[in-house]
């Protein structure tokens, strides 16, 4: 495709959730920022994942849920995976998905992309997979444990979760309500569910996976607040692979932490009923 090919075709589609560069013409992503931001959650979650793998993921078969425009899938291929599957609820997209890996000229044989609810779609239909990777979805869904249920009868190994949460103490869902008619929320209930950072523990574990929470530092919470206010966390989860040299900072969760997040909770609190408190 040649440029105007490309920029016509990027300026078809009514918005984009990430910024790609293709070809040297970029995607303009609708949030001010999204370039630092996702290339500072890479270097939070996605590079120790590689980098826990020997500094590849040659050999493997990745399955991406919640897929959007293709941008982790990518992630997938450069760090040399063998296959990457994407799953997204918005047939549009695929249809971005498609697109970049074309203009990429990523090898079709290398990637597929399905659109559908994840709750809907067979997945054992398409094989098993060494890695699946759900990021910033799991809180858009209420059937938490039934995704779960999904997502590891094709995982053999290694998922990689991060969502926003609660910061209530203990093993909780708090319950959402969230606009259908955002192309970055919910696709088929507008009630969903946050979970806590233990409540993640717990669901994974029953699931057999050990899991390991990564701390975000400094530079990764300049670009994503909610990093640094405790309200979003990326979890490494693990059937097989020994995590124990996780090349990254490890967060635990302890009555300690707890009581800083209510701590918190009751700054932020205060904070909103009395103006001009810091």
């Amino acid at each position: 495709m040649d440029r105007d090919e490309i920029t016509k075709m990027i300026d078809s589609f009514p918005s984009w959730f990430y910024e790609f560069d293709l070809k040297g013409i970029s995607t303009p992503a609708r949030a001010e920022g999204a370039l630092i931001k996702n290339v500072q959650r890479k270097d939070y979650f996605f590079d120790p994942l590689v980098n826990l793998l020997g500094g590849s993921l040659k050999g493997k078969r990745v399955l991406d849920i919640g897929c959007n425009a293709g941008f982790w899938s990518l992630q997938a291929i450069e760090s040399g995976c063998d296959f990457v599957m994407g799953i997204d609820g918005r047939q549009m997209h695929i249809d971005q998905a498609n697109f970049v890996f074309k203009v990429k000229e990523i090898e079709e044989n290398r990637y597929k992309f399905v659109a559908g609810n994840i709750f809907d779609v067979d997945l054992q239909e398409f094989g098993t997979f060494d890695i699946v990777i759900c990021l910033a979805m799991f809180h858009h869904v209420s059937k938490h444990i039934e995704l779960l249920e999904k997502i590891t009868e094709i995982n053999d190994d290694i998922l990689l979760l991060e969502t926003r949460l609660s910061r209530i103490p203990g093993a909780y869902m708090v319950i959402q309500q969230e606009s259908l008619n955002d192309v970055a929320m919910a696709v088929d209930y507008s009630l969903t569910m946050t979970p806590t950072k233990q409540a993640v523990f717990s669901m994974v574990q029953q699931f057999g996976y050990t899991a390991s929470m990564l701390r975000p530092n400094s530079r990764h919470q300049s670009g994503e607040p909610h990093y640094k206010a405790g309200r979003r966390r990326a979890f490494l989860c693990s059937k097989k692979t020994d995590c124990s040299k996780l090349p990254a900072e490890v967060e635990k969760v302890d009555r300690r932490s707890e009581l800083m997040d209510v701590v918190g909770l009751g700054a932020q609190w205060l904070r909103r009923r009395i103006p001009g408190l810091r």
